[in-house]
């Protein structure tokens, strides 16, 4: 048994019994990173040298002075920006750029006592369902080396299925932490948009974006997200509403609760295995008290086409900044200052990144504005709408968190309209802006399935208090790849 493969709680158990030091975890992360890390590909930089000296120092701290998290080492999305740590995006424009101050969830990671261990591999600029748009390397699925980690935070569920770390810190814009958290096997987490601060996160599409934690447990899942969330003056997004303890939630109970269950979600489109994984959820769920009714968001249709044209509008404004001047890569040989913006951004951005520069372009323009930005604009509030509907009489929504398991690396790389289609089931929460979370709940030739649990705006704890008595009930999140140690 490694490590990583206890709770937050058993660790720190562990720790204050005496079997265990903080430089033992930081240690075992980095023996699992050299041992695992050339076939998984997750990490992009490493903080070996500091978080082994953070280590040392800290197990000299008194126990009465730590939390819940103190010690545990943590991986951090590469869109997140740490003080003298390269952060890229994944991107070569960005290639060797070191930040000269830390993200706000960084800093509270820190205070809460936690080691970041390095910087995760993703879609470039977060753009993308495969982690196969990263300009250094293909990220792979500890599951099936010949399979994708899915995207964009595909490093971060990899590392924490492959027990590189036991914790990581993704971003979803649209799906990107709970479709590779389902890809994976693990628990991934979008909190309500404004729940965490998004200073320090390079943007992508700033109305969708937020950060969240990938773990193997939804306990440590809800540790990690009392550290990060709450009001932040440095984020004008972030919301003024009390940060609840989420552990405190995690009763087991959910006699009497509301479950609604969109036919669209089980609809053409989801694979039978997700189909029937869901299902079969769902009794266990009524078995365990809650009532299951089936619902209607008519609007969800609308989603994907609105997601797109809506992201890839505020990533060509946001990605603006990268024109060879300020920082990162900067094109050679050029003759004049409109020459050096096209061949920075044509040397520097990917495929992709480039093809949504240009939708969202095209999607502002004067002639396009209204029958495009517009009017995804008019769906996205309707598509609000269906929730709020439907949540006037329901406390959670469920449904698949992706209508298949994890495809082939290559299978999808050429087809963008299909690789889009992958978050179909996850875009609409970020469109209305409510939390959602990941959860194993079964296999597909031996590839993970995940369980999508929607909540109410700011209630997360609901959302944590189902997906506990669903784990709690069940088996999936102890299983675990072949890759680790003595399986």
């Amino acid at each position: 048994m490694t490590l990583f493969e206890r709770s937050a709680k058993e660790l720190q158990a562990e720790i204050k019994a005496g079997n265990l030091s903080i430089a033992d975890l930081t240690k075992e992360a980095y023996e699992r990173i050299a041992k695992l890390d050339g076939d998984v590909q997750a990490f992009l930089a490493s903080n070996e040298e500091k978080a082994t000296a953070q280590a040392t120092e800290m197990d000299k701290v008194p126990f009465e002075e730590r939390g819940p998290l103190f010690g545990l080492p943590i991986g951090v999305k590469d869109n997140i920006v740490t003080e003298g740590l390269e952060t890229t995006c994944a991107s070569k424009i960005l290639e060797g750029f070191m930040p000269i101050y830390d993200a706000t969830v960084v800093n509270k990671l820190r205070e809460a006592g936690m080691i970041t261990i390095g910087k995760l591999n993703m879609d470039e600029f977060a753009m993308g369902s495969s982690n196969e748009n990263s300009y250094f390397k293909t990220t792979t699925n500890p599951w099936n080396l010949n399979h994708v980690p899915g995207g964009s935070s595909g490093a971060s569920a990899a590392a924490v299925a492959a027990g590189e770390v036991p914790i990581s810190l993704g971003s979803d814009t649209g799906g990107s932490i709970r479709q590779p958290a389902a890809y994976c096997g693990v628990v991934g987490m979008k909190p309500t948009y404004g729940r965490v601060s998004r200073f320090g996160l390079v943007a992508f599409a700033s109305s969708l974006d937020q950060i969240g934690p990938i773990t193997r447990n939804v306990e440590d899942n809800a540790l990690v997200l009392e550290a990060i969330a709450g009001l932040d003056p440095n984020d004008s997004t972030s919301a003024n509403v009390e940060v609840p303890n989420y552990a405190a939630a995690l009763t087991g109970d959910v006699k009497g609760l509301r479950i609604a269950v969109p036919k669209e979600f089980l609809g053409e489109g989801v694979g039978e295995a997700a189909r029937q994984s869901v299902l079969d959820a769902l009794e266990v769920l009524k078995g365990l008290g809650a009532t299951v009714e089936e619902v209607s968001l008519p609007h969800s249709k609308y989603a994907l086409a609105a997601y797109y044209i809506l992201s890839s509008s505020e990533a060509s404004s946001n990605l603006s900044r990268f024109d060879g001047i300020r920082y990162g890569f900067r094109a050679e040989n050029v003759t004049n200052l409109m020459d050096l913006y096209k061949e920075t951004r044509a040397q520097g951005f990917g495929d992709e990144v480039k093809r949504r520069i240009m939708l969202g372009t095209y999607s502002l323009s004067a002639g396009t504005y209204d029958a495009y930005y517009k009017k995804a604009q008019q769906a996205r509030t309707l598509i609000k709408a269906d929730y709020d509907k439907v949540f006037e009489d329901f406390d959670v929504i469920i449904g698949p968190t992706a209508p298949t398991p994890a495809f082939k690396i290559g299978e999808n790389v050429d087809d963008p309209m299909t690789m889009y289609a992958n978050d179909i089931l996850t875009i609409p929460m970020n469109l209305a802006g409510v939390p959602a979370i990941s959860i194993p709940c079964g296999f597909e030739n031996g590839l993970p399935l995940g369980l999508q649990i929607i909540g109410k705006y700011f209630d997360e704890a609901t959302i944590y208090r189902v997906a506990h008595a669903f784990e709690q009930a069940t088996e999936f999140h102890k299983q675990v790849p072949q890759m680790w140690e003595g399986k």
